[in-house]
C-alpha cells in the first residue's frame, strides 16, 4: 500500500480528507493509506509556492508518506483566472498532485446529488452546472436552503462536517457528473498515484 499525505486550503478541505468514506475508497480502490496529520495551509494565500514548501516539510517530517497531493479551491479572480494559473502559483516541488476545486470545494458538494437531496428533501434535485454556477458555489448553497427554511450557516466547515457526516458527501459521485471534471480529475489521478 503506498502512502499519501494531503496538504490542503483549508478547514472543509481538511474534513473531506479525514472522513472514513473517503480514506476507504482510497484503501479499497487506489492502493492508497492517507498518513496523518492532514496540514491546512490555513488559506489561499498559504498556497503559493513561497509558502507552501514550510507545510510539505511539515507533512514529510511528521508523516513521511511516500507520496503528497495538495487540494486548493481555485477562488478565481482576476489574478488566477483558472487552474494552470493556480497550479503554476502553487508550484511543484516536493508535490506528486496538485488537484484543484474550479470555483471552491462547495461545488463538489452541488455535484454530489444523492447528498444534496438527502441536505435539502428534495428528491427531485439536480444541479446541472455545479462547476459554473453564478458567483460562488457556497452562494448557491445558500440560495437553495434559504428557499427552503434554514441556510447552511455562516461557516463553510461547520456545513462540510454536517454535509459530509450526515448527508454522506462522497467525492466520488460528485466526480461521477457530467459538469465537474476538477472532482472527477481528483479521483482519477489519486488512483493513478496508488496503481
Amino acid at each position: 500500500m503506498v502512502t499519501v499525505g494531503f496538504v490542503v486550503e483549508g478547514e472543509s478541505e481538511t474534513l473531506l480528507v479525514k472522513s472514513e468514506v473517503f480514506r476507504q475508497w482510497l484503501r479499497e480502490n487506489c492502493n492508497l493509506e492517507v498518513v496523518d496529520p492532514v496540514v491546512d495551509a490555513a488559506g489561499n494565500g498559504n498556497m503559493h509556492s513561497r509558502n507552501i514548501g514550510v507545510s510539505i516539510k511539515n507533512l514529510r517530517t511528521r508523516a513521511n508518506p511516500d507520496k503528497v497531493v495538495v487540494l486548493a479551491d481555485l477562488d478565481p479572480d482576476k489574478h488566477v483566472p483558472c487552474v494552470q494559473a493556480r497550479k503554476k502559483i502553487i508550484g511543484s516541488q516536493g508535490i506528486d498532485l496538485v488537484a484543484i476545486a474550479k470555483k471552491a470545494i462547495e461545488s463538489w458538494f452541488l455535484a454530489d446529488t444523492e447528498a444534496m437531496r438527502r441536505w435539502l428533501g428534495d428528491d427531485a434535485f439536480y444541479e446541472v452546472a455545479p462547476e459554473t454556477v453564478t458567483g460562488m458555489p457556497w452562494d448557491r448553497l445558500k440560495e437553495l436552503r434559504d428557499k427552503r427554511g434554514r441556510g447552511p450557516g455562516r461557516e463553510g466547515f461547520v456545513f462540510a462536517r454536517k454535509f459530509i457526516r450526515n448527508h454522506g458527501f462522497d467525492v466520488t459521485r460528485a466526480a461521477q457528473h457530467a459538469q465537474c471534471p476538477s472532482a472527477r480529475y481528483f479521483v482519477e489521478r489519486l488512483c493513478a498515484l496508488g496503481n
